[in-house]
């Protein structure tokens, strides 16, 4: 199973990092996709942390190949990501397809940008409740959300919850696809 990790510079390093392994020692295969070439900039909040390695490039991928998309937060990178046609169109994709989408913090900013955060319920970091409430969505102040494919968190201290609920869901997604061969 392969899984998109979308992300460019100005990323929230734990949301990135945490669910990434949590995803490998489940046995997933995971991209670091973005529109910058080798590496992208990680943050603890506002401090710079480390450089992360970019496998793929968001030009390059084709969201079929892909199980299911991972949006970490950090404000420079879900403003930078929610602008990006690339992005929306991805997600757009992945949505279309019912694949899970999980997103953490300031990750969704890209659901309301691509357009497909209207009737459905998250939560996300707390500032962003007003932009899901004006686009349709309702927001919960709860640490996971899943609604449908959808699986959302708030902040780092959330992962342990987030990374369970991802998890689940690619494994219901796994048996549904099974099942239905």
């Amino acid at each position: 199973m392969n899984i998109a990790i979308l992300v460019t510079d100005g990323f929230e390093q734990a949301e990135l990092l945490d669910p990434k392994k949590a995803l490998e020692e489940a046995g997933a295969t995971v991209h670091v996709v973005s529109d910058k070439s080798e590496s992208v900039q990680g943050y603890l909040h506002t401090e710079k942390a480390m450089r992360v390695s970019v496998d793929k490039a968001l030009a390059k991928v084709l969201p079929e190949d892909y199980a299911a998309v991972l949006l970490p937060g950090g404000v420079v990178n879900g403003d930078a990501l929610r602008m990006s046609p690339q992005a929306r169109g991805f997600v757009q994709s992945i949505n279309k397809a019912d694949k899970p989408i999980a997103s953490i913090c300031h990750g969704g900013w890209l659901l309301i940008s691509a357009g497909i955060a209207k009737d459905r319920t998250v939560t996300s970091w707390p500032s962003l409740q007003d932009d899901f409430r004006n686009a349709g969505s309702t927001w919960l102040d709860q640490e996971v959300v899943r609604d449908r494919n959808f699986v959302s968190s708030r902040k780092p201290d959330d992962l342990p919850a987030f990374n369970l609920a991802f998890i689940s869901l690619l494994r219901e997604q796994q048996r549904t696809s099974s099942d239905s061969r």
